[in-house]
């Protein structure tokens, strides 16, 4: 019987524990011995046949995931099975599988010696190993002939490619991939000096035109004279110029005058210490921000200026003033023009940031407020994108909520 089929039968018959290795041999119980590099039949996905070691390891092994059995047969110098026979080799062996393509017969000449296969109730076949010289002379003879065959296959290959010409890529123009790759930057480029014209414009016409709306430039840029923000704050006359968002002075908020530009103009949240280390000179008093990552490319994009001092507004200031980002405390609305905070939050959207994963107390003030609260991962910064979004989103609505009021 050959190894594959013994190894078969003591799998179905539940004898694996029968099966000892013995130095350089596996012993089927007392009736088969076999040499452990002693290749199969079975033939890997690869092309080369699976050894027996290789066979008796895999299906003692089959309770375990296979990269712990990968490990374990590489640690122990045992060439593995491959991932993609793990599976048909357990179900053939077990018997799950009455046959499979993988089989191969003959076998190559070297594995047909039935030297190879040892019984120890065959006193007869013993004697042959140890004695029969005229039978090792003729194996040796067929060896030389097995050589001679391999040899003369290899005289005759012809290599198509080495590891040299595969890197060459001849024949293979990759003029196309670079004239495509240069004209996406070249788009790219001239996308982004647009939006820098299209904000400029922008700014300029909201801070020199007497009576342009909030977030509209002249009629060629889509203004609609007939709508004139009126959000009735002093006198119910709308501010001139460019809108104002208020943030905290205090380090202890997220979003400060430091780190407001990158968050609302990139959808990056840099925290404030972080920022204020990367900042040199004196603290801003104040910073214009846009919203830069709009997908309509016509839109003209509105400037707002952030400050982080309302005392220093004048009167004039404070009908320019449409968000804020509040710190949650009393304290932080002192002095305002305003009597409570139902009038504040009535004329100036508020927005107040935290960490998603904070405590529910953090915002229990704030609650109490008609402010929109904006949650930020801690760690995810690809999340930071959306939330800027929802700050823009929730503003431009305000904006256009009061122009209509």
């Amino acid at each position: 019987m050959d190894p594959l089929s013994a190894l078969r039968d003591f799998t179905i018959r539940g004898d694996l524990d029968k099966i000892i290795r013995v130095n350089g041999e596996f012993r089927f119980g007392n009736e088969y011995t076999f040499p452990c590099s002693t290749k199969t039949a079975y033939r890997s996905k690869q092309g080369n046949l699976y050894t027996l070691e290789t066979l008796v390891y895999c299906i003692q092994n089959t309770k375990i995931k296979f990269t712990n059995y990968l490990q374990d047969a590489l640690a122990l110098g045992i060439p593995p099975v491959t991932y993609i026979d793990w599976k048909p080799v357990k179900e053939y062996l077990s018997g799950k599988l009455s046959s499979t393509d993988s089989i191969v017969f003959p076998l190559p000449q070297e594995s047909q010696n039935p030297n190879l296969n040892y019984r120890p109730d065959d006193p007869m076949l013993l004697d042959s190993r140890i004695d029969d010289s005229a039978a090792a002379d003729k194996l040796n003879n067929g060896n030389e002939g097995v050589e001679n065959h391999v040899s003369l296959i290899y005289a005759n290959e012809r290599p198509l490619k080495d590891r040299e010409s595969l890197l060459e890529c001849k024949n293979r123009d990759f003029y196309g991939v670079l004239v495509a790759s240069t004209r996406r930057e070249e788009e790219r480029h001239k996308f982004e000096s647009q939006q820098r014209k299209d904000g400029l414009v922008a700014k300029s016409r909201l801070m020199g035109a007497d009576e342009r709306g909030i977030g509209y430039g002249g009629d060629e840029l889509g203004y609609d004279s007939a709508a004139k923000p009126k959000m009735h704050l002093k006198g119910g006359k709308i501010g001139e110029g460019v809108p104002i968002i208020l943030v905290p002075s205090a380090f202890q908020t997220l979003i400060t005058i430091y780190n407001v530009k990158e968050f609302l103009e990139d959808g990056i949240f840099i925290p404030t210490d972080v920022k204020a280390k990367q900042m040199k000179g004196p603290k801003p008093e104040c910073v214009t921000v846009q919203k830069k990552f709009s997908t309509d490319r016509n839109r003209v994009m509105t400037a707002y200026e952030v400050r982080d001092k309302p005392s220093a507004l004048k009167g004039d200031d404070w009908d320019r003033v449409v968000a804020v980002f509040v710190l949650g405390k009393e304290w932080q609305f002192k002095d305002w023009p305003f009597k409570d905070h139902v009038e504040i939050f009535n004329k100036i959207i508020g927005f107040f940031m935290r960490f998603e994963d904070d405590s529910v107390e953090s915002a229990k003030i704030v609650k109490q407020w008609n402010v929109k609260i904006i949650s930020i991962s801690k760690n995810k910064r690809h999340q930071d994108r959306a939330a800027a979004l929802e700050v823009w989103d929730r503003l431009e609505e305000f904006v256009r909520s009061q122009s209509h009021t």
